[in-house]
């Protein structure tokens, strides 16, 4: 589980993005001071740090600057400083991202979704629904429930490719090309084939299949759970 520490000076403020992360399943903490966030920090591995600007003790600034020298720990700024010159110098001092006061608990939440993604993606090995599944890209393995899956070299990258476009659809031809190449002269119906083998290896049900899902008209896409 991601755990997500919230350094915020307003209670209900840090309250309403708690329940919007843990409803997408973080683990998160809470504090209204700066110093106590940092001594937090110290203690717990947190991937990802919310941080207000205002804090009542010490400028968060100044935690963001202790937080970078000690970790690479995403930070976002969340504050009502919202002048292109204090966000240009959050995301100068470390920042990742930076949010205006006032702001969408839904966009907030869909930004962390999306950097806790990226993360996933640019490591080594992708792990789906609390690591029920996991693939390795640089081994080129998969496994499912702890148990190593022999697929195909082909069958390999064409799941790779539906991990890799995040949620987006691939047509069969797009498949194609990134698997095969634009020399393939074969029947766009070979991804079919691909397809069904991949499903009978990894889906608890492939006739109800969760992992990759079949978009009608259009080809596929993947649908694990970070």
């Amino acid at each position: 589980m991601n755990n997500v520490l919230i350094i915020e000076d307003e209670k209900q403020v840090s309250e309403v993005i708690k329940a919007y992360l843990e409803k997408d399943g973080y683990k998160v903490y809470t504090t209204t001071k700066g110093l106590e966030g940092i001594d937090m920090f110290g203690k717990i591995d947190f991937k990802l740090v919310i941080l207000d600007l205002m804090l009542p003790d010490i400028e968060g600034e100044e935690v963001c600057r202790t937080l970078r020298r000690i970790s690479d720990v995403y930070i976002f700024m969340l504050t009502a400083k919202v002048a292109l010159n204090d966000k240009i110098e959050g995301l100068n001092m470390g920042a990742d991202e930076y949010l205006g006061k006032p702001f969408s608990p839904r966009e907030l939440t869909a930004r962390v979704n999306a950097l806790f993604r990226r993360v996933s993606l640019d490591s080594n090995t992708l792990s789906f629904d609390d690591g029920k599944l996991q693939v390795d890209k640089d081994k080129r393995t998969i496994k499912l429930t702890g148990k190593e899956i022999n697929l195909t070299p082909n069958e390999f990258d064409i799941l790779y490719s539906l991990i890799a476009s995040k949620g987006n659809v691939l047509s069969r031809e797009q498949l194609i090309d990134r698997v095969f190449g634009i020399d393939f002269e074969g029947s766009d119906r070979t991804v079919d084939v691909h397809i069904k083998n991949i499903r009978k290896k990894i889906e608890e049900d492939p006739r109800a299949p969760k992992y990759i899902i079949t978009v009608t008209k259009l080809g596929y896409k993947f649908g694990g759970d970070i």
